[in-house]
């Protein structure tokens, strides 16, 4: 799987620059009992389309981005500092 990524800091990159961090999922409350936790923390999607993942680009600016991107064609449609938009 070879495609570019676009770090908001960084221009168009590789994305073997990058390491992936999961897919951005809603925190449950502090409070929800442990099952939730675990199915946030180890359950994915692994949807086949558009889905919005975290980034860390380990080999530049050492930043987390976002990034939206289909999952079939690798295509990124959109990527982003978290804080830029409050997502």
């Amino acid at each position: 799987m070879s495609f570019i990524l676009p770090c908001p800091h960084c221009g168009p990159r590789s994305v073997y620059e990058f390491r992936f961090g999961g897919e951005v999922k809603e925190q449950p409350p502090i409070d929800a009992p442990e099952a939730a936790w675990i199915d946030y923390r180890f359950n994915r999607a692994n949807i086949a389309g558009t889905q919005r993942e975290w980034w860390f680009h380990r080999s530049g600016c050492e930043q987390w981005i976002q990034a939206v991107r289909n999952t079939v064609s690798n295509e990124v449609l959109e990527s982003f500092l978290p804080q830029e938009t409050g997502r």
